[in-house]
């Protein structure tokens, strides 16, 4: 779909008559570079990244937990009266599925995380564009897709640099 816009802008281009014909200024930026070496990206891939340690280890006190008594069923299930057995084996049962529905649950949440990231992230950089776009006067930006294009019309930089201002403004103010 956007190779098939930019084919037919590219045709109107070139079949502009002389008289309408003027400057374009086209730019380029890659959007994935803008998003990863963004500040906001690095903050919120910590905080997930915190996010996630801490839920791990909670899972793994719980897998722990039900190999200690996996292991004592099997050390002392001699021992123990067959009452004993069954109430340990229904409570090795019932920590394993809420083990299996905590660990479910931690990837979904993880993953719809990383969507919200990614989504708030990328209407950041859509904003950081357009305010480039029209205070630079650029009348077309194209991104994925490209061919080829001359480095000097790349504006990654540019989005790159007005993020991290922002980032850094709303530090600021968040510590005052």
């Amino acid at each position: 779909m956007k190779i098939l816009a930019i084919g037919v802008f590219m045709l109107l281009a070139v079949l502009q008559p002389p008289a309408m014909a003027g400057d374009y200024r086209i730019a380029v930026v890659d959007p994935n570079r803008v998003v990863e070496q963004s500040p906001q990206y690095e903050a919120a891939r910590d905080a997930l990244q915190r996010e996630v340690e801490e839920r791990e280890r909670t899972l793994r006190e719980q897998q722990e937990q039900i190999a200690s008594l996996q292991s004592k069923l099997e050390r002392d299930g001699a021992l123990m009266s067959e009452n004993e057995v069954q109430r340990l084996q229904n409570d090795i049962r019932s920590r394993t599925r809420r083990l299996k529905y905590a660990r479910d649950e931690f990837q979904e949440d993880f993953a719809l995380r990383q969507n919200e990231l990614r989504t708030k992230l990328g209407r950041q950089v859509q904003e950081v564009v357009v305010e480039l776009a029209k205070e630079q006067k650029i009348d077309l930006i194209l991104s994925d897709g490209l061919v080829y294009s001359n480095p000097r019309i790349d504006i990654s930089d540019l989005v790159i640099e007005r993020l991290k201002a922002e980032f850094e403004n709303k530090a600021e103010l968040e510590k005052k």
